[in-house]
């Protein structure tokens, strides 16, 4: 990897180390979601300290440049990260579909009660 590129790289990497935990602390990131970004931070660090590593996994996997390899982890990633944010959506929708359930039947219960006790 190019000096520069590397340097590049781990500066990047620092940013959205910064970044996070600079988000999380003006609360505009809760904690669980922060990890991910973390990681993500420390990967790109790794990966430029050890450009072997990069190498070394566009070896095994069979991919011929290590650039290939690169995007191929962060298509990935972004697969996974969706995934996973399609799970946290579903669950935060069926969530909301019980509460407001639970509420229409408190009003609905509350409503019944001021009409019996109506003169």
């Amino acid at each position: 990897m190019h000096p520069r590129l590397k340097v590049f790289v781990i500066l990047l990497g620092l940013a959205i180390f910064l970044g996070i935990i600079e988000l999380v602390r003006r609360r505009k990131l809760r904690e669980e979601y922060s990890f991910i970004w973390l990681m993500t931070g420390f990967v790109f660090v790794l990966l430029a300290v050890e450009s072997d590593l990069l190498t070394f996994l566009s070896e095994m996997i069979g991919i011929a440049l290590p650039v290939n390899t690169l995007f191929f982890l962060a298509l990935m990633f972004m697969m996974l990260l969706c995934l996973y944010f399609s799970l946290r959506i579903s669950a935060l929708t069926t969530q909301v579909k019980n509460l407001a359930q639970q509420l229409a039947l408190l009003q609905s219960k509350t409503d019944s009660h001021t009409s019996d006790t109506a003169p």
